[in-house]
């Protein structure tokens, strides 16, 4: 399952994968090849003031997002919520989402993704597309 290299049950600081965004860095706790995770990811996102992960959909999982610190308006489908710490959104497979942080401090979040095997497309931008692009203009 893990390949060559051995699978991680305790992830440690120093394992974390960390993948530059747009959006602010990813940081992968549980992923495969990392673990032998076959229908769980997570990863805690920072996100600075003034960024967005735009609107956009998973086709093959879904998510909850929990948000630990800072706060940021939350998309779901048509529904906009502002986020605080210990809120969740939860979002099935296939559902338009994005996260905008307007504040002047930074959000972060950690993300829980299910299922963990990856099938083309990851993720779908429809920021540019309507009714998501008339629901909250790119800045």
């Amino acid at each position: 399952m893990c390949g060559a290299a051995a699978c991680l049950r305790f992830v440690s600081s120093e394992d974390v994968v960390v993948e530059e965004t747009p959006w602010g860095p990813n940081e992968w706790f549980v992923q495969s090849p990392m673990t032998e995770s076959e229908h769980l990811m997570m990863v805690r996102l920072t996100m600075p003031p003034g960024q967005a992960h735009r609107f956009h959909f998973h086709p093959h999982f879904e998510e909850a997002i929990y948000f630990l610190e800072g706060r940021a308006e939350q998309w779901v489908g048509e529904e906009r919520r502002i986020m605080e710490p210990g809120m969740v959104a939860h979002v099935p497979a296939g559902t338009v989402h994005g996260t905008y942080n307007d504040s002047d401090a930074p959000c972060t979040l950690l993300v829980a993704l299910a299922s963990a095997k990856f099938q083309e497309p990851m993720l779908v931008d429809v920021s540019q597309e309507e009714p998501w692009v008339s629901l909250r203009p790119s800045p």
